[in-house]
This record gives structure tokens, C-alpha cells and sequence, in this order.
């Protein structure tokens, strides 16, 4: 897929993560739907750069778990630029629950990691499944992690949601298919992100120990490979790893 003039829905675009997909995308010459929830300036921020190297760029706000919201988010970036070609799941929380700590882990905290990192995507897939196909070619990246590959990360709940998430991307692959294609990026530890300030220090630095290159994965090299995905034609259904050699071993 050519990207020039393409329109791209990043949720969670005002994040440390979010930001360096809206960048890259903005680079290939793709229009970006900046999603956020409740961080607006900083949202509005991101849109504001985008727009000054020449791409056409907004912030939109919506709760990805409140299935109204995203419909109306949806409509709203139509509306606004006319076509929606691109959605990037990448909007998430966690917490961090050690675990073992299975009396942390409650019904309220379970509920909220499962709603925005599985049924979230879900329901942004759904909105934009229609317009994708009336024009004709999709593309869905989904911001996974190594933790749904493998019992780590930030507590059994968010492994559970992201291991979800991945294969909710085959599924998902499958159902859209021919017309949409839906792969998924799966970041190891990554540094200057909300969801690694919710993380221990301790295991922040075993996490950066235990990888091969003994660094944290790039954020920069995660949102190069989203761009990838997305001008890919004939890649549906995967999961790519970028954890500076995390996982493997």
C-alpha cells in the first residue's frame, strides 16, 4: 500500500510509544487521526508537528472501551478526512501486579486491563472494518508485547490481554480478508513510556538484563516496523517481535 495521502487512526497517538508511530507515519506522507483519551494538549501537540511537516493531522478524543465512543470517533475522522485506510491499536494500561499477588489482582483491575488491550482493538477494528472494505484495502496493526508471548510483564492480566491481542490478529486477518490486513507488533521492554513508568524498577532493569543486546528495545525501530506492516500487500496474520533478543532465549 502507498501511504502518500492514506489517513491513519493511531489510538493512543499522545503516548511515548504512540508518538513515534504518528511520526513515522507522517513521514511516508499517510494523514493521522491522533486518538487519545484524556491527555488532550499533549494530543494536540502531536497534531500540531505532524501538521508542519506537511501532512494534514488532528487529535480526536475517545475511551476505546465505550463501544458509542468509538463509533462516534470514527465518524468523526471520516468526516474529517473523508477515508480511513490505516488503524493502530497501540492504546493500553496495565498495572503492575506481581504474580503471585493473586489478591491484587481483583475483578475491577482485571476488567480494565481486558477492556482497553483486547475488547478496545475489537471494537476499533469493527468501526473501521466498513469504511476499509467500501474503499476497497485496509491496514490494522495491533501493539502487542513479548508478555502475551510468554508468562512476564507487568501482571498475569495484561499478559492474558496481549496474548489475546495476538491472536485476535489472526483472527481477525481471517475475517477481513481479502480486502484488510491485520498483523501485530510485539515490543519487548521499552523505556519512556506510561506503561513502563507503571512497571517495577527492579524488573525494568531484569527486563533490559535479560535481552541478548542487553538494551531496551527501540521505539523508533517498533515504529518503522508498523510502517512496514502497513505498506506490506501480502503479509496478514503475523506477529513480529522487536525486543532487542528478549524472548527467543
Amino acid at each position: 500500500m502507498d501511504l502518500t495521502g492514506a489517513t491513519a487512526i493511531v489510538t493512543g497517538g499522545n503516548g511515548g510509544l504512540g508518538q513515534r508511530i504518528c511520526r513515522a507515519l507522517a513521514r511516508e506522507g499517510a494523514n493521522v487521526a491522533v486518538v487519545y483519551n484524556v491527555s488532550e494538549d499533549q494530543a494536540r501537540g502531536v497534531a500540531v508537528e505532524l501538521r508542519m511537516t506537511g501532512v494534514q493531522a488532528d487529535a480526536f478524543q475517545c475511551d476505546v472501551t465505550a463501544p458509542e465512543q468509538v463509533e462516534a470517533m470514527v465518524a468523526a475522522v471520516l468526516d474529517r478526512f473523508g477515508r480511513i485506510d490505516i488503524l493502530i491499536n497501540d492504546a493500553a494500561y496495565n498495572k503492575w501486579i506481581p504474580f503471585s499477588d493473586l489478591d491484587a489482582l481483583n475483578y475491577e483491575e482485571w476488567n480494565k486491563i481486558l477492556d482497553t488491550n483486547l475488547t478496545g482493538p475489537m471494537l476499533c477494528i469493527k468501526a473501521v472494518a466498513g469504511p476499509m472494505r467500501r474503499g476497497g484495502a485496509g491496514r490494522i496493526v495491533n501493539i502487542a508485547s513479548i508478555a502475551g508471548l510468554g508468562p512476564m510483564g507487568s501482571s498475569i492480566a495484561y499478559a492474558v490481554s496481549k496474548a489475546g491481542l495476538i491472536h485476535l490478529t489472526r483472527c481477525m486477518a481471517l475475517g477481513l480478508a481479502p480486502d484488510v490486513l491485520v498483523n501485530c507488533v510485539a515490543p519487548g521492554y521499552i523505556e519512556g513510556t506510561r506503561a513502563t513508568a507503571n512497571l517495577a524498577t527492579a524488573y525494568r532493569k531484569k527486563a533490559q538484563e535479560a535481552s541478548a543486546l542487553k538494551r531496551p528495545a527501540d521505539k523508533d525501530d517498533v515504529a518503522d516496523q508498523v510502517v512496514t506492516l502497513c505498506r506490506s500487500d501480502t503479509t496478514t496474520g503475523q506477529t513480529v517481535v522487536v525486543d532487542s533478543g528478549r524472548f527467543y532465549h
